[in-house]
């Protein structure tokens, strides 16, 4: 039996004792986490997910939490702008080794659904309570007196035209 499971924006197809890298995973080694976004479960009668199986799991156990190779972005502009920028990513990895594939029943194991790193979980959306909108009193108009004082302001004169010009024209 198989299993395509979902995790991290990446897909991957499991089978029973398979040993996986994913970006990570809440939890420390030894825990064991569940995967509910399964997209198929393969088998004698194969299940195709519209997009996931109803009640299907994949149950992992956390080998190793740690960090992948470092990748490296160099960046070179050539000629005039002559400018290089070089930044370095190692990003965090979890090490799982599959335990279980469950078909149905996965909301009865009782095992903890497994999060990626900063708590997200995918597909999940939390209820946020409905914030109710104060009566909005109106607002006091503004004395006209500012209006008017800026309107009382004169636009500068404008200078005369310089001398050199008036020269030049009765030198012609």
């Amino acid at each position: 039996m198989f299993a395509v499971l979902k995790t991290g924006g990446k897909q991957y197809k499991v089978a029973s004792g398979d040993i996986l890298r994913v970006e990570k995973v809440t939890g420390n080694a030894g825990e064991t986490v569940q995967f509910n976004e399964i997209l198929m479960v393969g088998g004698d009668k194969p299940v195709i997910g519209v997009p996931t199986v109803a009640g299907a799991a994949v149950q992992a156990e956390i080998l190793e939490q740690g960090k992948g190779p470092k990748l490296i972005n160099y960046v070179k502009r050539r000629r005039k702008h002559s400018s290089q920028r070089k930044k370095g990513h190692r990003q965090q990895i979890t090490v799982l080794r599959v335990t279980d594939i469950l078909a149905k029943g996965a909301d009865k194991s009782g095992v903890a659904v497994a999060e990626n790193g900063a708590g997200f979980v995918p597909g999940a959306v939390e209820a946020k309570p409905a914030k109710k909108a104060a009566a909005k009193k109106p607002a006091a108009k503004k004395a006209a007196p500012a209006k008017k004082a800026a309107a009382e302001k004169k636009p500068a004169a404008k200078k005369a035209a310089p001398k050199k010009a008036a020269k030049k024209a009765e030198d012609k």
